[in-house]
């Protein structure tokens, strides 16, 4: 349920009104903007009167919310999200572009790619440590080693490092990443995501290959209800019945995700279709309908990468591609940063 209160609302009044509502076991989702003050009435909210809330002098109008995500529901919080890593901003107008390698592989590696992206245009460098692989014999990441590796690529460029965990005994590990991300294989590893609500550091969710948004939005919904509200959303394809790709870049979510939700939404062409070409076209597409940023995989050898070489960009393609990300950013009244 939510309670939008009048422009003039005296805010003993609000504090008053609140108070009855938690002594009655409600919780309070507070929403303050710039000309709109609005509150979020999360719990069994089937007891409270709308019409006894409604009179209220203080109160303009209370609606009732048929959707089970609260948190993450844009009626809760009509104002978009701005996710702030390390000094780089998601949302609101803001655009961030997320490279490097799949995984990291050596110092030399992930520093010198490090290097590359920064000077291209990128805010944040991702490598993988931990990998998640289809096959038990493939490269599985360098794992401790490899956060060891990503945060001497952090000192030597200055960028925010953002890379994958696997599971809660992991944490510990994570403790100076600056955005912690949680794969598609885990997007409904609830207990993990219980675990990274405890946190402040931001987390990028991606979707599961086969989820649909209601269920993206619930596994947001779980790290936000442990307090965690620095979720920035990932669509990086879905698996349809076409074989000639990888997977199907569902470029529809991208719109319908900022109308339910002010999270802040990326994407990542390069899971998307699993081909180094089609980067390019799905980058721009998502930039034209509404991204947040994107987060694109690039390796200073791909022929030789350890994992998913057929999909990344070299240094010299990914400056390319920021040159026309960059235009069509600014096209759009967003600040690339």
């Amino acid at each position: 349920m939510i309670v939008i209160f009048k422009p003039n609302a005296s805010p003993e009044k609000v504090k008053a009104l609140c108070a009855r509502f938690e002594a009655s076991g409600l919780k309070i989702h507070n929403s303050e903007g710039e000309h709109t003050h609005l509150i979020g009435l999360i719990g069994d909210t089937s007891s409270v009167d709308i019409d006894l809330v409604r009179a209220n002098d203080i109160v303009e109008d209370v609606k009732r919310v048929s959707e089970p995500y609260k948190k993450a529901n844009r009626k809760f919080h009509p104002a978009d999200t701005v996710v702030d890593v390390g000094g780089h901003k998601i949302g609101g107008g803001h655009f961030t572009v997320m490279a490097g390698p799949c995984s990291v592989e050596s110092a030399e590696q992930i520093t010198e790619v490090a290097r590359r992206v920064k000077a291209s245009g990128a805010g944040l460098v991702r490598g993988g440590a931990f990998k998640p692989r289809t096959s038990p014999y493939s490269f599985q990441g360098m794992r401790a080693e490899g956060l060891t590796l990503l945060r001497k690529a952090r000192q030597a460029t200055g960028l925010p490092i953002v890379t994958e965990i696997m599971n809660t005994e992991h944490i510990g590990l994570f403790e100076d990443v600056d955005m912690i991300q949680v794969g598609a294989r885990n997007m409904q590893n609830f207990e993990l995501l219980k675990e990274l609500g405890k946190l402040k550091t931001p987390i990028l969710l991606k979707r599961g290959l086969s989820n649909t948004l209601e269920e993206f939005l619930m596994s947001a919904e779980y790290i936000m209800a442990g307090g965690n509200e620095n979720v920035v959303l990932c669509e990086r394809g879905i698996r349809t019945f076409e074989t000639s790709m990888r997977n199907t870049l569902d470029i529809s979510a991208i719109p319908m995700l900022k109308a339910k939700s002010h999270l802040p939404v990326v994407v990542d062409p390069s899971h998307a279709a699993g081909i180094a070409w089609m980067v390019e076209p799905l980058a721009m597409a998502a930039v034209a309908a509404g991204a947040d940023g994107l987060m694109v995989e690039v390796h200073n050898d791909p022929p030789h990468a350890k994992s998913d070489g057929a999909q990344s960009l070299t240094p010299d393609q990914f400056d390319g591609l920021m040159e026309k990300v960059r235009g069509a950013v600014s096209f759009f009244g967003k600040e690339l940063n």
